[in-house]
């Protein structure tokens, strides 16, 4: 387990991969293992790392005894945007190129990290994975939010994202250390359409999520309407007054 202080005090191990898989993980003891599978048979020169985020079940102690892993354990919950947001500081610090955001509830598969990677490669700073590029949206109070969230990032920064709460992003090495350094950078629609405004290449390819089989969802129906309230706020209004800082990394 790497504690949260030595993230500013370890020197780079010299065998670490390029790619760091970034979980942020709440409870999810009877999921997280099948994560760390797939992702060790699919993308198996991807590290790993687990950001417990205050789980009250057994997440730590299993991802500690994973070896397949590396777990961040965090004191309590702090949220899945400061969580992410640890990976990130973890992946800058140690070199890596590039940090993907992985859910671990088992939605994710790992079989399309190959085509996140690929079309990062063409010039793309954040590759989104996408469960509607090809495929159609069904109707719901829930995707009916997510259609406002579209036309707000299409208003507002001209561009056309078809799956904007998707939680499978892919950051290249200059944003993921714009993420790590940057409190206000929460991996959410607003940053993408505030960063998509100012310059940054994005880009979706569609992929297929499974159910959530265990566990419950933080968001329910409740927390989802004032989620893209806040969310469609943000991004009609407060990104206005959003300033991009210059980050520099060796």
């Amino acid at each position: 387990m790497v504690e949260l202080f030595d993230l500013f005090t370890k020197e780079m191990p010299y065998n670490l991969m390029k790619v760091l898989a970034v979980i942020p993980a709440y409870n999810e003891e009877q999921s997280i293992v099948k994560v760390i599978d797939d992702l060790r048979e699919f993308a198996p020169d991807v590290d790993i790392l687990v950001v417990n985020d205050g789980s009250s079940d057994n997440t730590a102690r299993i991802c500690e005894e994973n070896p397949h892993c590396v777990l961040i354990d965090m004191p309590f919950n702090v949220g899945l945007s400061y969580a992410v947001q640890t990976g990130l500081i973890y992946a800058a610090t140690y070199g890596y190129n590039y940090a993907l955001q992985f859910d671990g509830d088992g939605q994710h598969r790992a079989e399309y990290i190959k085509d996140l990677l690929a079309e990062s490669q063409n010039g793309y700073d954040i590759v989104i994975g996408s469960r509607f590029v090809s495929e159609k949206r069904p109707f719901s109070l829930r995707t009916f939010g997510s259609v406002l969230i579209i036309a707000a990032m299409r208003l507002t920064a001209g561009i056309k994202i078809t799956d904007p709460t998707s939680g499978m992003r892919l950051y290249n090495e200059k944003l993921l250390h714009e993420f790590a350094k940057n409190i206000n950078y929460e991996p959410e629609p607003d940053t993408i359409a505030y960063l998509a405004r100012v310059g940054v290449r994005v880009k979706e390819i569609q992929v297929t999520m499974d159910e959530r089989e265990f566990g419950i969802s933080y968001f329910t129906l409740a927390k989802s309407a004032a989620y893209m309230l806040r969310m469609c706020f943000s991004i009609l209004v407060v990104q206005w007054f959003r300033k991009r800082g210059k980050v520099e990394w060796e």
